[in-house]
């Protein structure tokens, strides 16, 4: 597995998706960049869709077992920051909804993020804490 070329193609869908957020639809260029988002995923889910469907199951086995998995594409976040040392962060309320035991009745949520790759477990508007990196 080649963890930077991963890393690679999930800070390009990141890119994607930044610029989708600054567009509003009517932009001549927004089919283009969603197509090309659209590509990219495809390609991700295609390449390295086992190797993080195997992560995901991992996390939701240790942190949130009566929660549905889905599609890796699914936990990337919609908008990203990135500082100058090209590390991808998200806001603590990006993600997919996931029941943790450990924090009954709290929104919980887990996300995919570049820059490094990991998967964040938040707890919206309280914390986010890393649960699994690539390696």
């Amino acid at each position: 597995m080649d963890i930077n070329a991963l890393d690679q193609a999930l800070k390009q869908i990141a890119d994607r998706k930044n610029a989708l957020s600054e567009l509003d639809y009517s932009n001549e260029k927004y089919d283009t960049i969603e197509e090309e988002l659209h590509d990219l995923e495809d390609k991700v889910v295609e390449d390295y869709g086992s190797y993080l469907e195997d992560a995901i199951h991992e996390v939701h086995d240790e942190y949130c077992p009566d929660t549905e998995v889905l599609s890796p594409i699914a936990y990337l976040g919609n908008k990203f920051e990135v500082d100058d040392d090209s590390n991808y962060k998200v806001t603590n309320t990006e993600g997919v909804p996931v029941d943790v035991d450990d924090y009954p009745g709290k929104l919980t949520k887990l996300v995919l993020v570049p820059g490094p790759t990991r998967i964040l477990l938040q707890v919206v508007g309280e914390s986010q804490e890393e649960v699994w990196r690539a390696s």
